[in-house]
């Protein structure tokens, strides 16, 4: 049966208290948290981070394909996939494209993963929501990255059974952004809702009619709207024939764009149990329903809930401001970086992207970054490759350098001592210098070094290991496949 083989959301360590808005621009303070991509993240890094839990959670299901949903890419034209392709170590028969430019790409990622016969597709979306300061969609709006893995299996092996889906589609204006602009601009929300209501009403009696239930048979339901008023409708229709509407994680989160309909289904699935129908309504430029039954089949992991527990809510909202572009700021006066070299890192594409090195064969030495000559006993061109996105390491030293380029200085380095062997200076993110300390122990993320000439320089750096399982990638062959 098809269904879904692994889901997993990922939320940013940083939080911005709503009301700290209100306290240096006036008006609504609004209420609870929204979460913040550190400056270093952007929606092809969360997507990443989110892949690497689900597949974590699937190390025993091939990926054939890749899509990636955004409405923040890095690229237009250049293919944002590949670098999800790349970091998770896929083999070149895998098939890695966008659904990038409008919320609605994740509905259709989903749904043609769901009818299609490929053995296992990686659907993920990450999206940095921002607007001009003050807004109502930086107040409202929220970071995040999500993953789901479909494929066929049974009940051992799925987390959930797919039972079936309903579209219903409508050209009408609500809202819309040009190309390039900072700023999303809405019409009046009661007009969307109606045109909302329509569709999401006739979209769920299709994937009831399609999957062969009636409307008493869904037990919970999670609703993914990009304003409050699209779905309210149906969210009352549905809690008068006794489903539970779940929390749309407003007031923790925010809207996520196009993660949002996939941390919702991660979230829903996290809290259905066993043999409960379970609806995923999703709402931009129409409407697209889809139903499962849940299995026995644990979730991540890391959960939505556990990070929904976590976070650094202390940001500023100047630095939030600073990390956006909207507020300028003096950086250290060292230079600014060059642009990457693409032959360079297409000839260390393993490494710069896969945190691949390489351990000699006869003692077992770790090279980091990978070498042709051993350090012990001198052998040439005799390694096995050696991923390290997932090995735990410790802070061995670390120094605070306040006069390193960055858009967010000081900058912390630490010599990070892996297990197992292997030693590596790297950068920490999500954290603060006073928060770091000898002995520390950290993992591997992968994040935005720096930007110069429109390209993007990714590699990865390293953050303390907070409370809760480690949020590592899935173990993949020296080929990349799973």
């Amino acid at each position: 049966m098809r269904g879904i083989i692994s889901t997993a959301g990922y939320l940013p360590h940083w939080r911005l208290q709503r009301p700290a808005i209100a306290a240096v621009l006036g008006g609504s303070a609004g209420k609870g948290t929204r979460t913040v991509a550190s400056y270093d993240e952007d929606a092809t890094t969360m997507a990443v981070e989110a892949s690497r839990r689900a597949l974590r959670a699937a190390v025993d299901h091939e990926v054939s394909a890749v899509w990636f949903a955004t409405t923040s890419p890095t690229y237009m034209e250049k293919t944002n996939a590949t670098v999800l392709h790349a970091v998770l170590r896929l083999p070149a028969t895998v098939m890695a494209a966008d659904a990038a430019g409008a919320l609605r790409g994740t509905n259709a990622a989903l749904r043609a993963a769901l009818r299609s016969t490929e053995p296992g597709v990686l659907v993920a979306a990450g999206d940095v929501r921002t607007g001009p300061a003050g807004s109502t969609d930086e107040r409202d709006g929220g970071d995040a990255g999500a993953a789901v893995l479909v494929g066929d299996g049974d009940a051992a092996s799925l987390v959930a059974e797919f039972l079936g889906a309903g579209s219903a589609t409508r050209e009408f204006l609500d809202r819309w952004r040009v190309p390039g602009e900072v700023r999303t601009r809405a019409w009046e929300e009661r007009f969307g809702q109606q045109r909302y209501d329509e569709l999401a009403g006739r979209a769920f009696d299709s994937a009831l009619e399609d999957a062969g239930i009636d409307a008493d048979g869904v037990a919970r339901v999670a609703i993914s709207a990009p304003h409050a008023r699209a779905g309210a409708a149906l969210a009352k229709r549905l809690g008068a024939a006794g489903a539970e509407v779940a929390d749309a994680l407003g007031a923790t989160v925010g809207f996520s764009g196009a993660a949002h309909p996939l941390l919702l289904l991660a979230r829903l699935l996290e809290d259905a149990a066993e043999g409960q129908v379970v609806a995923l309504v999703a709402l931009a430029d129409g409407a697209d329903v889809f139903l499962f039954r849940r299995t026995g089949a644990p979730a991540a992991a890391t959960t939505v809930a556990d990070q929904l527990d976590g976070g650094d809510d202390s940001l500023a909202y100047a630095k939030y401001l600073s990390w956006r572009g909207i507020l300028p700021v003096q950086p250290p006066n060292r230079p600014e970086p060059a642009r990457m070299s693409a032959s360079a890192a297409e000839r260390r594409l393993d490494w710069k992207y896969g945190f691949v090195g390489s351990a000699d064969r006869e003692s077992g030495a770790l090279h980091l970054p990978p070498a042709r000559v051993s350090f012990v006993g001198g052998n040439a061109d005799d390694m096995d490759p050696a991923p390290m996105a997932d090995v735990p390491a410790t802070v061995a030293t670390f120094t605070v350098d306040s006069l390193a380029y960055s858009p967010s200085p000081p900058v912390v380095f630490a010599v990070c001592d892996f297990e197992g062997g292997g030693r590596l200076p790297m950068e920490l993110t999500d954290t603060t210098a006073a928060e770091v300390s000898i002995g520390m122990p950290v993992e591997m993320t992968f994040r935005r070094l720096n930007s110069a000439d429109g390209i993007a320089n990714y590699f990865w750096k390293a953050r303390p290991v907070r409370s809760g399982p480690a949020a590592g990638a899935a173990t993949t062959t020296a080929e990349g496949g799973q």
